[in-house]
């Protein structure tokens, strides 16, 4: 008899293999939970990150836009403020986007994450990249065809669009789910799932149940994890029986 630490597993399936039933016992190291924030804005990153709770930021060139700055100082600052795994989106063909990752990593180091889109020059660049090895991001993730593809390519990170998907009439949490299993089955650990493109609390938790090993939202989706009806109710309870006892 074998004795499993269960916190090191994450999945335990029955599958039905066409004409016959056979059970798959397949295991998946669990990293520990990644939770990001997808913005730009220094202020509420730093509120945040005092939590001891966000691990990471997100960021795209609509997101930096709207901060007014120059991108490059607000990666700096972001250091400063010891955030050690920044998305760093870059853009253009293959020779502009691979030189451009190269020289953000050489300027930021390890914190820099090389953010690229999922077509033939960006899988070009995350393969280039990581022989370097500069971790890379592969986002725009619509299928599990795609995600395939970025982990054959070597990134750090595929970020499917849980939103996007969905508001297309899929299924963003299937999505995440059908990655997984490809992952967990090819014993892939070096790449992780990022889910992007959340907008509400419950895709967090969705995500995460789905396989997700990172979910990155904005601001006031965190904010919002904090809440519930009955803990507001709980404390309320419990003040009033403190002041009770106190009397």
């Amino acid at each position: 008899m074998y004795l499993f630490d269960v916190a090191l597993f994450s999945k335990l399936k029955l599958m039905v293999c066409k004409s016959k039933i056979c059970v798959i016992l397949y295991v998946q190291f669990i990293n520990t939970m990644k939770l990001f924030l997808d913005t730009a804005d220094t202020e509420l990153i730093e509120k945040h990150f005092q939590t001891d709770l966000i691990d990471g930021i997100t960021t795209n060139p609509t997101l930096i836009m709207k901060s007014g700055r120059d991108p490059e100082e607000v990666y700096q600052q972001l250091i400063d403020m010891g955030i050690d795994d920044i998305s760093m989106e870059v853009v253009g063909d293959f020779d502009a986007m691979y030189m451009e990752g190269l020289r953000l990593f050489r300027k930021f180091g390890k914190n820099a994450t090389i953010k690229v889109p999922c077509t033939p020059d960006g899988l070009r660049v995350c393969k280039k990249l990581s022989r370097d090895l500069v971790n890379v991001n592969v986002t725009l993730i619509f299928s599990a065809a795609q995600a395939v593809l970025a982990a054959k390519a070597g990134a750090k990170y595929v970020s499917p669009f849980v939103g996007r998907v969905d508001d297309n009439s899929f299924d963003g949490i299937d999505l995440i789910d059908q990655i997984s299993d490809i992952y967990t089955i090819q014993n892939i650990r070096k790449t992780e799932i990022l889910a992007a493109s959340v907008r509400d609390v419950k895709t967090v938790t969705d995500s995460f149940g789905a396989g997700a090993h990172v979910v990155t939202m904005p601001p006031s989706v965190f904010e919002k994890m904090y809440n519930h009806v009955l803990t507001d109710k709980g404390l309320y309870l419990f003040d009033m029986d403190w002041a009770k006892v106190k009397r």
